[in-house]
């Protein structure tokens, strides 16, 4: 109960304008968002890219944004993304690192076609450098809208990943839905505050609907994406990989930039594909308090840099 309540005073907090301008200009916060995002720029998202792909990792970088309410800036975001991966073309860094984009940073809210039109610009670019996108998953309110655009890209562009919540009560649904052929299908507990008409509020629940979830998509013929910290859930899906006798090219483990190093450098050591989420940019808040309310270890890492100031 406490954490549940932590974790909706953090995410209530994520929205209210004088917490976040707090935060923003508070001169610890820059120390510690370093722990979590690679850099302002597009530079720094190279950097880190392929300090991790020389370590032996995967990359899915996430320019940070969202919310778009402006033609113009779901623009700017398209062209941020074009420009990222043109630049990771040629860095050699493509066939490692691929990149995540919010359709709401693309004006979903705006026009459905427009952010449509705009991420398939980001998979031409995306096909040109020989990597992949996956689409990321917000509020519920937005889920049918997100899956509708997927349909329409996979038509030319097969390979555009999905993400599914599993707090959400209908994600079992679309896993059966998902799990098929040339799917790629990442598959995270979630981390927006959601009404209990639609998600399972209680972390047990979360975590049943995860394990469920994750048998689905392993005895499909997609390519899951594991997206967890939780050792119980990647012990199941160690145990899962094991029963179907999956191949290490037939999924992945993903796990956000700063979180749990340690187990990314031991999964991948034994053999498995490890991808980091990796976010840059300036536009850093909303993604902060929404990594410290997943995790009380997230939330004591914080506490404690403002009580020591390192």
């Amino acid at each position: 109960m406490l954490r549940s309540g932590l974790r909706t005073v953090l995410l209530h907090a994520s929205r209210r304008g004088s917490v976040r301008f707090a935060v923003e200009h508070a001169p610890i916060s820059r120390g510690v968002v370093k722990r979590f995002v690679a850099g302002d720029g597009v530079g720094d998202a190279v950097r880190v890219s392929s300090e991790l792909v020389a370590s032996g990792l995967s990359v899915s970088l996430d320019h940070l944004g969202e919310d778009t309410t402006e033609p113009e800036h779901a623009e700017s975001a398209a062209a941020a993304y074009v420009g990222l991966l043109g630049l990771l073309d040629e860095a050699g860094l493509s066939s490692h690192v691929e990149v995540s984009v919010k359709l709401s940073a693309v004006g979903q809210s705006l026009d459905r076609a427009l952010a449509t039109d705009l991420v398939r610009r980001i998979c031409v670019a995306a096909a040109d450098a020989d990597t992949t996108v996956t689409l990321d998953m917000e509020d519920h309110t937005t889920t049918d809208s997100t899956l509708e655009t997927l349909r329409d890209l996979r038509a030319d562009f097969p390979w555009v990943g999905a993400v599914v919540q599993s707090y959400l009560r209908r994600t079992e649904a679309d896993c059966r839905d998902l799990a098929v052929a040339g799917s790629r299908v990442r598959l995270c507990k979630g981390a927006y505050d959601e009404p209990d008409s639609v998600a399972f509020t209680r972390t047990e629940d979360v975590d049943d609907s995860y394990q469920r979830c994750l048998a689905v998509l392993m005895a499909g013929e997609g390519y899951p994406m594991v997206a967890t910290h939780d050792p119980a859930m990647i012990k199941e899906a160690e145990r899962l990989i094991a029963a179907g006798n999956r191949q290490p090219d037939s999924y992945e483990f993903q796990m956000l930039y700063g979180v749990r190093p340690d187990e990314q450098r031991r999964l991948s050591s034994e053999g498995a594909c490890v991808r980091v989420y990796v976010p840059y940019g300036s536009d850093w808040y909303g993604y902060l308090m929404r990594r410290l309310a997943e995790r009380p270890a997230n939330m004591r890492f914080f506490l404690r840099s403002l009580v020591t100031r390192k």
